[in-house]
């Protein structure tokens, strides 16, 4: 791969190999001339939805207060020290969309999402750490941030956020808008905006392998097949009524280690769980579907279609996952899902030379709001 000036001009395999999961990087003019890309008032519109992550924090006298969305009112402008954080930014705006595929040299697999935060003069979360990767990327005014591998994580007990209890800074650095920040898990920091202040940070889904094993084995529960029925025609009878019988025990345990689960079937439940659409995004496809036939020629005048912003959608082998569903594929028709997956687009030439199934795949996805013209006109 080519260097990107988006990590310091080294390449993502200098920046996976001496970065990722490490230490932290500075890159100064990550995005050149980077500005905004929502003003205030857009970010507190997309606050008040009950579909819209958000979140309120202020510092007054030394007592924090954290507000949980929808967000109907924010705090005077001229007010200082509070933030207002608003999370998938990426779901609802092309740009921020556009933004977070730059990071892409990450498996789709564990890039999340894109949130805001707005903050006035002295506005901040606190001093904390994230358990996933991130990319902190100044937009608008400076921010002061300090930085420390510390490993005291411990946290200052009643409070409505997490905040470090024994924050001790052993770097600083002010960012301009452009400026970026990688900070690897668990690397404490304390971000102080200087004026108004926009960040955008670009987080990785990092699930614990409890929450992926507690999920697992309820996806497993679906394909768990153990015909018959406990019966113990030998019983005999036993002066210790409360005692669980030895043969009940011995015949559990033989049925159940007959659940038995393969790399096929991880791969599944991985693929299915990874590409599950979050509980507050939701799908709106065409008011008036064209038909199958108007549908390909729309495709091929607008240069193809393209996944919406809110699908996710990966593969591995011949299964394809999307939003949530899965499906086995020959090899006929792996090369355009496989496109479709890495380019998230499918090519006007592409699509012409698409099987019925992938034709009949797409149009489904095209009235469910999975998928647009490339144009972007539904």
């Amino acid at each position: 791969m080519k260097k990107l000036p988006l990590l310091g001009d080294i390449t993502p395999a200098q920046f996976l190999r001496d970065y990722w999961h490490k230490k932290p990087l500075l890159i100064r003019q990550a995005v050149p001339g980077f500005k905004p890309l929502l003003t205030l008032d857009a970010l507190a519109e997309l606050a008040k939805k009950n579909f819209v992550e958000s979140r309120l924090i202020t510092k007054v006298d030394g007592n924090w207060d954290m507000q949980h969305g929808p967000l109907e009112a924010l705090p005077a402008r001229d007010e200082k020290a509070w933030t207002m954080l608003v999370q998938g930014v990426n779901l609802f705006d092309a740009r921020a969309d556009a933004l977070l595929r730059q990071f892409r040299f990450i498996p789709d697999a564990r890039l999340d999402d894109l949130m805001v935060s707005f903050a006035t003069d002295g506005g901040g979360v606190g001093p904390h750490f994230d358990s996933y990767d991130v990319f902190l990327l100044q937009a608008q005014g400076q921010r002061r941030w300090r930085i420390s591998p510390q490993k005291d994580l411990s946290l200052i007990d009643g409070l409505p956020l997490k905040i470090l209890s024994n924050f001790q800074a052993d770097e600083e650095f002010v960012l301009e808008p452009g400026d970026m920040l990688y900070l690897p898990p668990h690397y404490a920091h304390d971000g102080t905006a200087i004026g108004d202040c926009q960040t955008y940070s670009i987080g990785f889904r990092s699930p614990s392998f409890q929450e992926l094993g507690e999920n697992f084995l309820q996806w497993m529960a679906d394909s768990i097949d153990l015909p018959g029925r406990y019966a113990d025609p030998d019983l005999e009878a036993t002066g210790k009524p409360a005692e669980i019988p030895r043969h009940m025990l011995d015949t559990v345990i033989d049925e159940l280690n007959k659940v038995r689960f393969t790399e096929d079937d991880i791969t599944i439940f991985l693929g299915e769980y990874l590409s599950e659409p979050k509980h507050n995004v939701f799908f709106t496809g065409p008011d008036k579907p064209l038909t199958l036939e108007r549908f390909l020629q729309s495709a091929a005048k607008k240069g193809g279609v393209a996944l919406s912003p809110k699908t996710q959608m990966l593969y591995r082998g011949s299964h394809v996952f999307i939003n949530g569903e899965s499906f086995a594929i020959g090899r006929a028709d792996k090369v355009a899902l496989v496109t479709l997956a890495n380019d998230r687009a499918l090519g006007a030439a592409a699509l012409a030379q698409a099987s019925d199934d992938v034709v009949d795949a797409l149009y489904a996805w095209y009235t469910d709001g999975w998928l647009e013209f490339a144009a972007g006109t539904k």
